[in-house]
C-alpha cells in the first residue's frame, strides 16, 4: 500500500505527486489549464496527460484534494458514485474549485478503474469548530436552508503544519495550542487547540478573513449593496472585484508579496500602505485567537509568503511582546523549518514549510488501510 498518486486540481492548474511510502518518485504541475495560448485546453486533458506519462505499476490508490465537503464530509472518504454525486451537489458552495476536483476524480476513475480513489477535503479539519464559531448571526431558517455558515479552508495545510509544529517542538500534539498562519496567494489563520480547529478566518467561502493576493478578506457587507445601488454593478462583477481585483492586487496592481516589498522599499506609498494593511489584519487575528485559546504555545507561519517573507513575519507580530510573542531578527532571516522567536520566549514562533500533498497521501493511506 506504499504507492500513492496525489492529484490536486486547482481552478487553472493541476499539481501531482507520486509517492512510494513518503518518498516522492515523481511530481510536477501543469499550469494555465484552459487559458488561451496556455497549457492543456481543460482539466480532463491535463489529468490524462499526467496519468499517461507516469509509471503507475503497483499503485495502491489515488488521493484527490477536494476543496469543499460541506457539512457532510468530516473526514477523507473512499470515492464511489454516491460520494461523487454528493461532491457535485456542493458545487454551488465552491463553483471555481469543486468542478475541477470532480473532473480529476472522474478521469482518474475512468483511467484506473481498479484503483481505489480517496477524497481529502479542505474543509474537513474545521468540522471541529464550535457552533459559536461556525454560525453567522443571520436568520436561522435562511441560513439552514441555504447552507450559510463558516466552513473554513486550507484545512489540509493547517492540519499538517500544526502537527509538524508539535514535532519541531517535541511536544505532544494533543497538549499544544497553536495559531497557524497560511499566507500564500490565498491566506487564512487557524486556532488549533489540542489538534482541533476551534477558529479559522475563512468562512462560507475562501473570501473572508485575511488580506490575500487578489481577495479582499474581511469587508463590511454594505460595500456590496453600495456598489450594486450606487455604481450599478452586477452581482457577478462585484464577485469578480472582491475575488480577483482586490487584496494586494487591488491596492498596488501586484498580487505577489515580493513585488509589493520591492516597491515598498523603493518608496512606493501604495505598496507601503498595502503592506501595513496586510500585516495589521494578521496581527488582529493573532490577538483575537490568543484571547479565544487563553494559552498559546506556538505561532507558526507557512505557505509562500509565510515561509519566505521575513518582513511580513516581523511586522505581523510587532508589538505583541506583552503577550510573550516576539521575533528574533537573526533567526527570522534564516531558512528552513525553524524557531524564529528569541530564546526563552513564552510563545514559540515557527516557520514551517507546508506539504499538502504529503498530508493528502497520508490521509489516503489511512483510508485504504482501514478497509484492508
Amino acid at each position: 500500500m506504499s504507492r500513492i498518486l496525489v492529484l490536486n486540481c486547482g481552478s487553472s492548474s493541476v499539481k501531482y505527486r507520486l509517492y512510494d511510502g513518503e518518498e516522492v518518485r515523481d511530481q510536477g504541475k501543469i499550469e494555465r489549464v484552459g487559458e488561451p495560448g496556455g497549457g492543456p485546453p481543460d482539466h480532463e486533458s491535463a489529468v490524462r496527460e499526467i496519468i499517461d506519462r507516469l509509471d503507475l505499476a503497483g499503485l495502491a490508490g489515488v488521493g484527490h484534494r477536494v476543496v469543499h465537503g460541506g457539512r457532510r464530509f468530516s473526514a477523507p472518504v473512499l470515492i464511489d458514485d454516491r460520494v461523487f454525486a454528493a461532491i457535485e451537489d456542493l458545487v454551488p458552495l465552491a463553483p471555481l474549485h469543486n468542478p475541477a476536483n470532480l473532473t480529476g476524480i472522474r478521469v482518474a476513475r475512468e483511467a484506473l478503474p481498479d484503483t481505489p480513489q480517496v477524497a481529502v477535503f479542505d474543509t474537513a479539519f474545521h468540522h471541529t469548530l464550535p457552533e459559536a464559531a461556525a454560525t453567522y448571526a443571520i436568520e436561522r431558517e435562511t441560513a439552514e436552508r441555504y447552507g450559510i455558515r463558516r466552513y473554513g479552508f486550507h484545512g489540509t495545510s493547517h492540519a499538517y503544519v500544526s502537527r509538524r509544529t508539535a514535532e519541531l517542538l517535541d511536544r505532544p500534539y494533543a497538549d499544544l495550542n497553536t495559531i497557524t498562519l497560511h499566507l500564500g496567494n490565498g491566506a487564512s489563520a487557524c486556532a488549533v487547540q489540542g489538534g482541533r480547529s476551534v477558529a479559522t478566518s475563512m468562512g462560507m467561502s475562501p473570501l473572508e478573513g485575511l488580506v490575500m493576493g487578489t481577495r479582499s478578506g474581511d469587508l463590511d457587507p454594505t460595500v456590496i449593496f453600495h456598489l450594486r445601488r450606487e455604481a450599478g454593478m452586477h452581482v457577478d462583477d462585484i464577485d469578480d472585484l472582491l475575488n480577483h481585483r482586490s487584496g494586494l492586487f487591488g491596492l498596488t496592481g501586484a498580487n505577489d508579496m515580493r513585488e509589493v516589498l520591492s516597491r515598498r522599499d523603493a518608496g512606493d506609498p501604495h505598496a507601503a500602505l498595502a503592506f501595513d494593511i496586510y500585516c495589521r489584519r494578521i496581527k488582529g487575528y493573532v490577538g483575537g485567537y490568543y484571547a479565544l485559546l487563553g494559552r498559546v504555545d506556538a505561532v507558526t507561519f507557512t505557505a509562500g509568503v509565510g515561509e519566505h517573507a521575513a518582513p511580513v513575519r516581523a511586522a505581523s507580530l510587532a508589538g505583541l511582546e506583552r503577550l510573550g510573542i516576539g521575533v528574533d531578527p537573526a533567526r527570522n532571516a534564516g531558512s528552513g523549518d525553524r524557531v524564529i522567536s528569541p530564546a526563552g520566549a513564552e510563545v514559540t514562533v515557527c516557520v514551517i514549510g507546508t506539504d499538502e500533498e504529503l498530508e493528502i497521501a497520508r490521509q489516503t493511506r489511512e483510508v485504504l488501510g482501514s478497509r484492508a
